[in-house]
């Protein structure tokens, strides 16, 4: 069946008035529901930065059981697809073999605080992995309930490539030649005339793929001040006091994000816009 967009521009300014206010009522509904986890995961983060040193259960082990149940909520209520958690915990595992990496005494990006965790891999606590699997949890969430479209979409290995280097690098960087630059340009290149049409109801806009992209990177990048600053994890120059997470942040989660989009389109298989442009 052929989707078409509908023509407003006939409509009284009042009742065009009225129909974009639904339409953005429409749509912030289901980018709250597509963030759900994201928000949930940060709130847990807030409500427990005071919590007592001497508790009988780790801090880290609450929030990795706390993270389980809401995993598990998100799938007895229909909320998450099971072809979606596959691939969330596919970058769940990619993102705890990172931080096994960069949390390493003879690396030392950031540690955690926590001492005594139970549930954790050498010294990093498993909870650690759903906050990365929350983005990508938002990504495959918005493509379905926001019925993501493309115009223009690179080619799949394309996307690939990019994405297993920038994972490669975040290893690699440490011993040779920093890549980062090579592949925030490539990306850019790739995506240069990629538009993403989204639902608003009854209703399809469209806006560069690449603007989404930022936009969600830098959202990534504020939720990261928020677990600075409730202390989950702690960079170095964070030791004597919380500060703002430095801007070049920006990109490494830029590459991250890219990452869990490439994996999300993997399953989600980007479709067509044609018809919906008609």
């Amino acid at each position: 069946m052929t989707t078409h967009l509908s023509n407003t521009n006939t409509l009284p300014r009042t009742a065009r008035g009225l129909l974009t206010l639904r339409e953005w009522t429409w749509l912030g509904s289901r980018q709250l529901a597509a963030c759900l986890f994201g928000i949930a995961m940060l709130a847990g983060l807030m409500m427990t930065r005071n919590w007592a040193a001497d508790s009988d259960l780790a801090r880290s082990d609450f929030l990795f059981l706390y993270a389980l149940c809401l995993q598990i909520a998100l799938l007895l209520f229909r909320l998450e697809h099971r072809s979606e958690v596959i691939v969330i915990f596919a970058f769940h595992l990619l993102a705890t073999g990172m931080e096994f990496f960069k949390t390493s005494p003879e690396i030392g990006s950031w540690r955690y605080p926590d001492q005594d965790v139970l549930f954790r891999v050498y010294q990093v606590p498993l909870f650690a992995g759903f906050l990365y699997s929350s983005v990508g949890s938002y990504i495959a969430r918005a493509w379905r309930l926001l019925d993501l479209r493309f115009t223009h979409y690179p080619p799949v290995w394309a996307t690939v490539s990019v994405a297993v280097l920038a994972y490669a690098n975040f290893f690699t960087h440490h011993f040779t030649i920093d890549i980062r630059w090579f592949l925030i340009i490539a990306s850019f290149l790739l995506f240069a005339r990629t538009q993403v049409y989204f639902r608003t109801g009854n209703q399809y806009r469209h806006a560069p793929l690449l603007l989404g992209l930022l936009g969600l990177s830098f959202a990534i990048y504020l939720a990261e001040n928020i677990g600075t600053f409730a202390e989950a994890w702690v960079y170095p120059d964070q030791e004597s006091g919380w500060k703002p997470v430095g801007l070049g942040k920006f990109w490494a989660w830029y590459l991250l994000m890219l990452l869990s989009f490439v994996l999300v389109s993997l399953v989600a298989k980007p479709r067509s816009a044609e018809q919906v442009r008609s």
